[in-house]
C-alpha cells in the first residue's frame, strides 16, 4: 500500500522562506547597516574635507565635494583659470583668456599654437577644471590665530586635577554604598541618582552667585574644579554597580589577614575594577575636553585660564569661515578620538581578571 502524502505543517517545503533568509537576509542586514553607517558618518566626512579646502573652492557652486585646486594655465604672463567647456565633440578644458557676456575666448593648454577658441555662452555657468589637492593653509592660519599650546596645557591640567577629585570620591561613595550596610542607605542612593533629574538650568544661578559673590572666585579654576571633589552622580552609579558584582568571598579572605577597609578597597577591589574605572576616567575627560559653559561663566574675564573648547567657540564666532571653523572642529574632534581608541586596546585586555569574566 503506497504511503498517502503528509499533511504535516512543518515539511521541508515550508522551511523555503528559512533557507532564503539565511543565505540572503544576513547579506541585506550587513547592507543596511552599511548605508545607515555612511548616512550617519557624512557630517564628518564633510567636515573633514571642507577642513582642507581653499577658501576659494568653497565659492564655487560648481566646485567637487573633495578638496581640489582649479588648475590655471599661464598665458602671456597671467594666470588663467581653466574651465570645462561644452563643444559638440564633447567636453574640453580649457584657459579663459577674454570673457565676455555672451561670447568668451579660450586657449588650449594641450595645444596652445592653435590660437584663441571662441565660445558662444556665458563663460560664468562653466564648471571649473579642478584636480584632487588638499591645502594645510588653514591649520597654519589656525595654529597662528589661537594658542593651541596654552588652551590644551589648561584643558590637561582642569582634566588632571578635576579626574584626580571625581575617581576619589566617586570610588569612595560607590564603595560605602556596595559594601556598607548603612542606615537609610537605599534611599540615599536612590536620592542621589534622583538629582539626575534635576535640570541644570535650576542650579545654575544659585551655584553663580554662591561662586562669584560670596566665594569671589571668578576668574580662576575653583568654581569648576570644586563640584567634582564631591563626586558624580553617574560615576558613583557605574561604579557601585561594578562594585556589587565582585565576589564578596575575596574580601572575606583579605579580611581574614587582617585587612580593613581601605585596604581591601585598594588591594582587591580596585584591581578588579578597572575597566569600570578607565571608562568613568574616560567619561569624564571628554566631558572636560568639551566644557564651554562653565568657563564662559567663570573664565570670560580670564583669557589666559580658559580651555580649548571655549578657546575655540570664540575664535568661530570671530572668524566665521567655514573652512576655518571645519578645521578648527577637527583639531579639537581629534584628540578624544585618538584617546579612545589608545585607550580601547587597554580596556579589552583587562575585561577578564583573576578568571572572573566581567
Amino acid at each position: 500500500m503506497p504511503p498517502t502524502p503528509s499533511n504535516n505543517r512543518f515539511a521541508p517545503k515550508n522551511f523555503i522562506p528559512l533557507a532564503l533568509w539565511e543565505k540572503f537576509g544576513t547579506s541585506a542586514f550587513n547592507l543596511f547597516i552599511f548605508l545607515l553607517l555612511i548616512v550617519y558618518l557624512f557630517p564628518i566626512t564633510y567636515m573633514i574635507a571642507t577642513a582642507f579646502m581653499r577658501s576659494a573652492q568653497l565659492g564655487d557652486r560648481y566646485a567637487p565635494p573633495y578638496p581640489a585646486r582649479q588648475m590655471t594655465y599661464l598665458y602671456e604672463d597671467k594666470e588663467r583659470k581653466m574651465y570645462q567647456v561644452p563643444f559638440e565633440e564633447g567636453v574640453r578644458e580649457l584657459a579663459l583668456v577674454n570673457a565676455g557676456t555672451r561670447s568668451s575666448e579660450f586657449i588650449d593648454p594641450q595645444n596652445p599654437d592653435a590660437g584663441l577658441i571662441t565660445w558662444e555662452g556665458s563663460w560664468r555657468t562653466l564648471p571649473g577644471a579642478y584636480r584632487f589637492e588638499i591645502t594645510w593653509d588653514n591649520f597654519v592660519q589656525l595654529l597662528a590665530a589661537i594658542p593651541f599650546e596654552r588652551l590644551i596645557q589648561n584643558t590637561l591640567v582642569i582634566a588632571l586635577i578635576s579626574e584626580v577629585g571625581v575617581l576619589i570620591s566617586s570610588i569612595v561613595v560607590a564603595y560605602g554604598f556596595a559594601r556598607f550596610p548603612l542606615p537609610g542607605g537605599d534611599f540615599l542612593f536612590y536620592l542621589m541618582i534622583a538629582t539626575l533629574l534635576i535640570p541644570e538650568k535650576v542650579t545654575l544661578i544659585p551655584t553663580y552667585f554662591f561662586f562669584t559673590r560670596i566665594l569671589d572666585w571668578e576668574g580662576t579654576w575653583f568654581p569648576i574644579l570644586l563640584p567634582f571633589f564631591f563626586g558624580n552622580a553617574v560615576y558613583i552609579f557605574l561604579l557601585r554597580q561594578n562594585f556589587k558584582s565582585i565576589p564578596k568571598e575575596m574580601e572575606e579572605a583579605a579580611m581574614l589577614d587582617g585587612a580593613g577597609p581601605l585596604r581591601i578597597l585598594f588591594s582587591v577591589v580596585i584591581p578588579q575594577s578597572w575597566p569600570v574605572i578607565t571608562t568613568t576616567a574616560l567619561l569624564h575627560f571628554f566631558y572636560i575636553w568639551n566644557e564651554t559653559r562653565q568657563a564662559a561663566l567663570y573664565l570670560s574675564t580670564r583669557r589666559d585660564l580658559i580651555p580649548v573648547s571655549f578657546g575655540v567657540q570664540n575664535f568661530q564666532s570671530l572668524f566665521p569661515n567655514q573652512n576655518m571653523l571645519q578645521a578648527s572642529a577637527l583639531i579639537v574632534m581629534l584628540v578624544p578620538v585618538v584617546i579612545i581608541l589608545l585607550a580601547q586596546r587597554y580596556f579589552m585586555q583587562k575585561l577578564v581578571v583573576t578568571g572572573i569574566e566581567k
